[in-house]
């Protein structure tokens, strides 16, 4: 029978998007070299999660191990323009070598990257055999971005069959549960409103929970939830996206929220679609003049 698992509380506390929390729990001792391996990625995706993105790359050397080379690659992707292109080729240069390339936290970093590049095809490559559940839990967005809750469904399925309580589990359903919408949304809003009580109220929980809000027409609500988590993180992409939906259903000014969005994320789909929306209505416009 193994022991306790020594990195249980470090790992909840990533996925749940505690991430200073999961950074000051990782004093473990008495690690193997795997679970040190691990405890590593974990520890610089939560730098990751605070966009801490320069320092995993200085700190990453090119003699790390395979996962946290991978990391790195995530790092450089997501630290601006100037580095996308590099990562994205050291990707595939790395994704082209037979023996490294099933490496579950590889797999996991192609699958983030092709999520956000929308090549949602090429991030199944990566993701689909599974294997741990980060990747089914990575299977379980990716698809919902397709639209195709069923195949999210099954994904969940096979989590479920490895561990019914699991952080990622619950997760992976309520975001199920939101897709398709309905009476479901309330079994949603209990998963997160469960964590909240359990854990540490984190953006990423809060904007679960306000997204459940906005879905049953509790905007007040939501309005509440988000500004709770804009206290946490003032620059969140997630939560100024959300404030700006939430506050045109309540008829507020959102101009600021965008604005901010516009400055911290320039590349964000809000603002891309907004921006998109301004050009058409000048040339309208300008057609009618």
């Amino acid at each position: 029978m193994s022991g306790p698992d020594a990195l249980f509380s470090l790992r909840n506390n990533f996925y749940v998007g505690a991430y200073q929390a999961a950074i000051n729990d990782s004093d473990v001792h008495g690690l193997s070299e795997d679970e040190s391996i691990e405890r590593d990625c974990l520890v610089y995706r939560s730098y990751i999660g605070l966009r801490s993105y320069q320092l995993v790359i200085d700190e990453i050397n090119d003699s790390a191990p395979t996962p946290l080379q991978a990391v790195k690659i995530l790092a450089m992707y997501l630290a601006g323009p100037q580095y996308k292109e590099n990562a994205i080729s050291s990707l595939k240069e790395w994704l082209s070598d037979g023996v490294i390339s099933n490496n579950p936290v590889l797999k996991l970093v192609a699958g983030t990257i092709y999520m956000h590049e929308q090549d949602y095809n090429e991030a199944l490559k990566h993701t689909h055999s599974g294997g741990t559940l980060e990747l089914n839990a990575l299977n379980v967005q990716i698809y919902l971005k397709m639209h195709r809750s069923d195949h999210a469904e099954k994904q969940l399925k096979i989590m479920q069959q490895i561990d019914e309580d699991h952080t990622l589990t619950q997760l992976a359903n309520a975001w199920i549960n939101l897709a398709v919408g309905g009476s479901k949304v309330q079994e949603a809003y209990l998963i997160f409103q469960d964590f909240c009580d359990k854990y540490q109220q984190t953006v990423t929980i809060l904007n679960g929970k306000a997204i459940c809000c906005m879905h049953m027409g509790k905007f007040d609500e939501a309005d509440t939830v988000l500004l709770e988590a804009l206290n946490k993180d003032a620059k969140d992409a997630d939560t100024l996206a959300n404030l700006v939906v939430c506050n045109l259903h309540l008829g507020k000014p959102v101009t600021r929220y965008l604005s901010q969005l516009k400055s911290y994320h320039p590349e964000h789909l809000l603002i891309k679609r907004a921006s998109s929306a301004e050009e058409n209505f000048d040339r309208s416009v300008q057609a009618v003049a």
